[in-house]
């Protein structure tokens, strides 16, 4: 006995293209970038005012 298999198209809701993926994380990476040179700048100067 054989059972029926359906198969449906279904959406996957809203996905965003594929230049806007890149364009996101390229933003999330730079941002990150930013944000970590911000925090090594502020801990190098922290710690030089420390030794003096």
């Amino acid at each position: 006995m054989a059972t029926p298999i359906t198969t449906t198209n279904a959406k996957r809701g809203r996905a965003l293209p594929g230049w806007l993926w890149f364009v996101l994380l390229w933003c999330a990476g730079v941002g990150a970038a930013v944000s970590l040179g911000f925090a090594f700048k502020v801990l190098m100067n922290l710690t030089l005012f420390a030794v003096k």
